[in-house]
């Protein structure tokens, strides 16, 4: 699977600004995967050349004819895609998740919790509790 973005060590793990141009259905599979696993937008090239942006909320990997279903950014209805339909997967909008690890979080609410008993004992302490 040809994947345009350039990749430095140490890059974070985003798959933000990627475009993937599977080469079989396999690649396909693989690709609709990541896309459905991204929070953000991706844009879809067809084989029809129409591009579709929207949000991959669901697959259907398995059957006659596997295919995704995206809510289009430029219409509240849902579409659904066969796979073989999809040229290119590019993982265009920003990913919400990104640097979001379940560390990170803890460590704020760590600090957010520090800060606020910090609050409280120096309103305590104008008020003569302390």
């Amino acid at each position: 699977m040809t994947d345009t973005k350039n990749h430095t060590v140490g890059a974070a793990r985003s798959l933000e600004g990627r475009v993937f141009r599977p080469a079989c259905s396999a690649e396909t599979a693989e690709a609709v995967e990541l896309a459905f696993d991204y929070r953000g937008d991706v844009t879809l090239e067809l084989k029809s050349g129409e591009s579709i942006v929207g949000y991959l909320f669901n697959r259907q990997a398995t059957g006659a004819e596997p295919s995704i279903e995206v809510f289009p950014a430029d219409n509240p209805a849902p579409r659904r895609i066969p796979y073989h339909m999809i040229v290119t997967i590019a993982f265009t909008g920003e990913d919400t998740a990104n640097g979001k690890s379940w560390e990170a979080w803890l460590s704020k609410k760590e600090s957010d919790r520090r800060a606020e008993a910090e609050q409280i004992e120096a309103a305590a302490r104008t008020r003569g509790y302390l």
